[in-house]
């Protein structure tokens, strides 16, 4: 009924347009014939009964096509910038951008309608890009680990040890394949993303415990040391999206945790935030590895670069900035590391 009500308008503007334009030009036809019988600047038109319907007719029509050309121009302007973008947007360029500013009506909705629509083909068009161009580049990486150890399986010349290791790093190396496609298509999806979607308010606290009892098998193997300090918290968010974010974390904490070391995992609110804090013994990281931490497929240790695809820290800083929240790392021989993740209170 919005559209029917909106064509509706248009209609009747267009009609208001053309009357105004007949009302105009008869006008100024008549007031054009008046100023002639007036002055007597036709000596005959007094006479000319005949001739005056044809000439008003001729006045009126002339007079009005100037009109016509004059402020058709103005009125639509905006179409002409609208068709001529819409031939832009065709040829693949998405970048087009109409300036709405001076129209009104259903003109200006309908450019401000342009203007999202290729902002969001422009985003759809930057996600495929960087989907490709991403996926195809880290792809490489463990095909040519797979085959050059796969070759390795065959010289004759290796021992069963050998074998053995390379078959492991060829299963490694397959399970990295299979999980990045979904991260790579997640962390593109987030990163052309501005709001959180389908958020319910639930229990963080018992969220951080599901996904902690989730690696106990991992855990318990380091024969690990779990501290956990989580006060009762409602959030309103994406559990799902948050879940990616605990579990990344707590990952990396088990993984490079050494045998017999510490994790500890805290959630508190404080004022307006709620604060969860993740930390774990291991060697104190550089300041570059640091700076680069949360940057797509940074692996600062390079000895750790078969057991993922550096696009975990990525995907949860995205996540945390799309909640409005940050998050911080610190880093020292004494304490280990930690992140502290800060969330805005939704209450």
């Amino acid at each position: 009924m919005k559209g029917i009500h909106q064509s509706k308008t248009f209609i009747g503007a267009a009609i208001f347009f053309v009357m105004s334009i007949m009302l105009t030009s008869s006008f100024l036809t008549f007031l054009l014939l008046y100023v002639f019988y007036t002055l007597n600047i036709v000596p005959d038109l007094k006479h000319a009964t005949m001739a005056m319907p044809f000439f008003a007719l001729v006045v009126s029509v002339a007079i009005g096509f100037i009109l016509s050309a004059i402020f058709s121009r103005t009125i639509f302007r905006p179409l002409q910038h609208l068709i001529k973008a819409t031939r832009i947007v065709a040829k693949g360029d998405f970048t087009a951008k109409i300036d709405g500013s001076g129209t009104a009506g259903e003109v200006r909705e309908l450019i401000e309608s342009f203007n999202a629509m290729t902002k969001e083909l422009s985003g759809i068009e930057l996600f495929r890009n960087d989907f490709i161009n991403t996926f195809s580049h880290e792809f490489k990486t463990p095909i040519v680990s797979i085959r050059g150890f796969a070759k390795q399986l065959k010289a004759p010349s290796a021992t069963e040890e050998e074998r053995n290791e390379y078959a492991d790093i060829i299963i490694s190396e397959a399970e990295r394949l299979a999980k990045m496609p979904s991260n790579i298509l997640l962390l593109s999806k987030l990163e052309n993303q501005q709001i959180i979607t389908d958020r319910v308010l639930y229990s963080l606290d018992e969220q951080l415990r599901s996904d902690i009892l989730l690696l106990q098998k991992q855990w318990e193997e380091k024969n690990l040391v779990l501290s956990v300090d989580l006060e009762n918290t409602e959030y309103c968010g994406n559990p799902e999206l948050l879940s990616h974010v605990w579990r990344n974390l707590l990952e990396n904490a088990v993984k490079f945790c050494p045998e017999h070391g510490n994790i500890s995992v805290k959630c508190y609110r404080k004022e307006d935030m709620i604060h969860v804090i993740i930390e774990n013994d291991c060697e104190a990281l550089r300041q570059d590895t640091l700076n680069h931490i949360f940057d797509k497929f940074y692996q600062g240790d390079a000895s750790h670069a078969s057991e993922g695809n550096g696009l975990g820290l990525s995907l949860v800083k995205r996540i945390i900035q799309l909640c409005g929240g940050y998050i911080t790392v610190v880093s020292d021989s004494k304490d280990g590391i930690s992140f502290d993740i800060e969330l805005p209170c939704t209450e």
